[in-house]
């Protein structure tokens, strides 16, 4: 264990929105230090997000936090062993991972789908998201399905 713990960096809100949030996850998209594309990237994924969702009353922003809030889990299993035994044990995420095992899944699974342009992968995996749909919000309810499974074991928490 360490002794201190390292300091949070604060991360610079980016040019558009002025959200922090955002900065966070186009630096998870990007690849090979490229921010620039990765904003890009981003960006183009909510013009489309806003061309095909126009009859909703919220901004595109909105709709990529929802999407996000849509895919974050709440619990996830650990493996433990006790007495011989590995244990699939529920424990709660916190709440700083929690947002990064969503924005990873997000990632993750717009990149594994098939599309021109990876502005419209993102942005059809954020919509799949918002509409309690597509391959990150799979991966959230099996998350959930797994922990619900495995309670039992909760009492071997550490």
């Amino acid at each position: 264990m360490r002794k201190i713990k390292p300091k949070k960096r604060i991360l610079l809100p980016d040019p558009k929105f002025n959200d922090p949030f955002v900065t966070r996850f186009v630096n998870n998209l990007m690849f090979n230090g490229k921010k620039s594309t990765a904003y890009k990237i981003f960006y183009d994924s909510l013009e489309i997000i806003g061309d095909k969702l126009k009859e909703e009353e919220k901004t595109p922003l909105e709709i990529f936090k929802q999407a996000l809030e849509n895919v974050t889990p709440q619990v996830e299993v650990k493996a433990r062993r006790v007495g011989g035994a590995t244990f699939q044990v529920p424990m709660e995420v916190r709440p700083d991972r929690k947002v990064s095992i969503s924005m990873k899944n997000m990632i993750m699974f717009a990149r594994k789908r098939s599309g021109r342009s990876m502005a419209e992968r993102l942005a059809a995996e954020l919509i799949a998201a918002y509409r309690l749909e597509g391959g990150a919000y799979k991966r959230k309810e099996d998350t959930h399905r797994m922990a619900e499974a495995n309670k039992a074991f909760a009492h071997f928490r550490f």
